[in-house]
């Protein structure tokens, strides 16, 4: 008679052993239908799973994160069973659940092509209209080994057979068709239908050039059609937005092969850059920190100090002179700690927040480089505060702060924070690692900020806190980071002073806001789709001329604005002024300031906004003011809207 103890607390007894699907039958028929999966006793189970004792239970629907995982999983499942239906000399491989989705590998001789992807998705909703049931059975590894094999899928027989012997195989099968899964899996197959096949590419089989090329079928699934076409239109609206063509259009930046993973910055591009580092600049003076500049090549003696050539050796990049090998900086951290460790500092000294717009280079697959989004040669808002582990505290709540205040002046109000702990490969023992994590949770707790975690993914020499923004579009960004580090100081022998006259290492807190530089460009690029705020507009207004009798006072104009610390062009084409006003538009120039023989003779100048937006005749000082209005406020009274 096991007794189910459900999340809330309540408790039902059953007279026998019972099936999820049973209890949420039980529970409720609304229940039943939405069932997917259960978790009993922390583990994910299918609704057909009986449980015989008492145990915990949590029954999943499309409302859980994992009850989205498993359609997924199933979709995938969906995915192959159509394309073996379709072409049976079809293998399948490995078809995992990814962020957005889900993809299969399969080995054809026939090439795929976006005509059989149309065919796919038709017979995937057949089978899903069949609502046919989902069921499992379990075999010994070797027997499914056999089984794989002798039905032609000689890649699952590899998969199987790389799996330690004498452990059973769990087997998923729908109609007459069947794959290798740990599961778990949707009842039936009328639990699917929200999809859409996205996408064919080359993928290797695991993952290694040496081995043969498979074709990789990328798709799309969502608990109902309402969020798969929410999910569509994001995807459209990503696309306008993207940064790469954006910064072509913009003239803002570009990349090419004679510098793989670069960036070469043009002048309006430049500006942008140089317009952020001043504000955050700006915003760091106030906050009490000081701005230093370390080396770019560093003696690899100190990175094995450090920790960093063990962990980071394969993204390094290595040059050799007189017999000694430098590393490019990958991180700024052993270079501040050189400099910290010059002078003797006491715990007079501290908080010593130290801060580097430090230009470092890590060694990225050129596979995964995407525009300014993941690059090789970056810079990053860096700084490290060393402080006692007294301050620890009161220095992360001025740092959530501070991040927040900055986030907001960006545009991005949405913050959430995850909280990353110990990882597989790291250095200090656990006893420190105790210590760091509960001192970083005291920390963001004191600092009032909910969290998530982010299980294994700290730093090798400690917890993190990741900070992440969503944009416009609903996207999530991780960009600033918070690292709680009680290894670095004691590997590189940074001392201060304490109260009581002994030596001490200090705590080292290393944090970033916009991380890279590069990728949070390309973030403000998209989350606006280039029509930037004007206080970060490269070019905040034009003016231009109807006729060359104007001439003179457009220059004038100008030269009287850019004296107001605007950043302003002129525009003295013979074009027509509808033209010109397309153009700058397009340009996504926040103000366009037109003048005719009216406006020289009053001495004004009509302004619109790039949204098309009549402001109006306005004198030029008056028209000064107004957009230094719309400058200083960061955005926040959008005259255009």
């Amino acid at each position: 008679m096991p007794v189910i103890t459900l999340p809330d607390g309540s408790q039902r007894q059953y007279e026998q052993p019972v099936t999820v699907a049973e209890v949420a039958a039980s529970i409720g028929a609304g229940l039943a239908r939405a069932a997917l999966a259960g978790e009993v006793d922390g583990r994910m189970v299918d609704t057909s799973c009986r449980i015989e004792k008492d145990a915990r239970l949590r029954i999943i629907t499309t409302r859980d994160p994992e009850g989205l995982e498993v359609i997924r999983h199933s979709t995938a499942h969906l995915l192959a069973q159509a394309v073996q239906s379709i072409y049976p000399d079809a293998q399948v491989t490995i078809g995992p659940v990814i962020e957005d989705g889900f993809y299969y590998d399969f080995a054809s001789k026939r090439p795929f092509t976006p005509e059989d992807l149309e065919k796919f998705e038709a017979r995937m909703k057949e089978l899903a209209a069949a609502d046919l049931p989902v069921h499992r059975r379990v075999l010994p590894r070797d027997e499914a080994a056999r089984h794989f094999r002798a039905i032609g899928e000689e890649y699952k027989a590899k998969i199987i057979e790389d799996i330690p012997a004498g452990e059973d195989i769990s087997l998923y099968g729908q109609g007459d068709w069947e794959d290798l899964c740990r599961g778990p899996h949707v009842p039936s197959t009328g639990k699917l239908g929200a999809f859409k096949l996205m996408k064919v590419a080359g993928a290797y089989w695991r993952g290694d050039s040496k081995n043969e090329m498979l074709q990789r079928v990328y798709g799309t699934a969502w608990p109902d059609e309402k969020q798969l076409k929410a999910y569509l239109h994001r995807l459209e609206e990503a696309e306008k937005r993207d940064h790469r063509r954006l910064g072509r259009e913009l003239d803002l930046f570009h990349q090419q092969d004679e510098a793989v993973g670069s960036v070469f910055w043009h002048a309006k591009g430049w500006t942008l850059w140089r317009t952020i580092e001043q504000y955050v600049r700006d915003r760091l003076v106030l906050a009490g920190y000081v701005e230093v500049k370390t080396p770019q090549l560093l003696d690899r003696v100190l990175w094995e100090k450090s920790g960093h050539w063990e962990a980071y050796r394969p993204n390094m990049f290595i040059a050799e002179s007189e017999d000694r090998f430098l590393a490019v900086k990958p991180m700024n951290c052993p270079g501040h700690a050189l400099i910290f460790k010059q002078g003797i500092k006491s715990y007079r000294d501290l908080p010593l927040r130290m801060a580097e717009f430090g230009a470092c280079h890590r060694n990225e697959p050129s596979g995964a480089l995407h525009g300014l989004m993941r690059v090789r040669a970056f810079t990053q808002d860096d700084a490290h505060i060393f402080c006692t582990e007294d301050q620890i505290n009161a220095e992360t709540v001025a740092f959530c702060d501070l991040l927040k205040g900055i986030y907001a002046d960006f545009g991005f109000t949405e913050v959430r924070v995850k909280f990353s702990d110990r990882p597989e490969h790291r250095v200090g023992s656990d006893e420190t690692w105790d210590k760091a994590e509960g001192a970083l949770r005291a920390a963001v707790e004191a600092a009032g900020l909910e969290y998530t975690m982010n299980p294994g993914e700290g730093a090798f020499y400690g917890p993190k806190l990741e900070f992440v923004l969503k944009d416009a579009i609903g996207r999530d960004w991780q960009c600033g980071t918070l690292q709680l580090d009680f290894q670095l100081a004691g590997r590189l022998g940074a001392e201060y002073v304490a109260e009581d006259g002994e030596r001490r290492h200090p705590v080292i807190l290393h944090r970033a806001i916009l991380g890279s530089f590069e990728r949070f460009i390309g973030i403000l690029i998209e989350n606006y789709a280039g029509k930037l705020p004007p206080w970060l507009a490269p070019v905040q207004a034009v003016v231009m001329n109807i006729t060359s009798r104007q001439e003179a006072f457009v220059v004038e104009a100008a030269e009287i604005l850019k004296n107001q610390g605007l950043r302003v062009e002129t525009d003295l084409r013979n074009e027509k002024v509808g033209y010109k006003i397309r153009e700058h538009t397009l340009a996504r120039v926040p103000f366009l300031l037109v003048a005719g023989d009216r406006e020289v003779e009053s001495r004004t100048l009509a302004v619109r906004t790039r949204s098309g937006k009549d402001l109006g005749t306005l004198p030029l000082d008056e028209v000064a003011a107004m957009i230094a209005r719309d400058v200083a406020s960061r955005g926040r009274t959008l005259l255009e809207d």
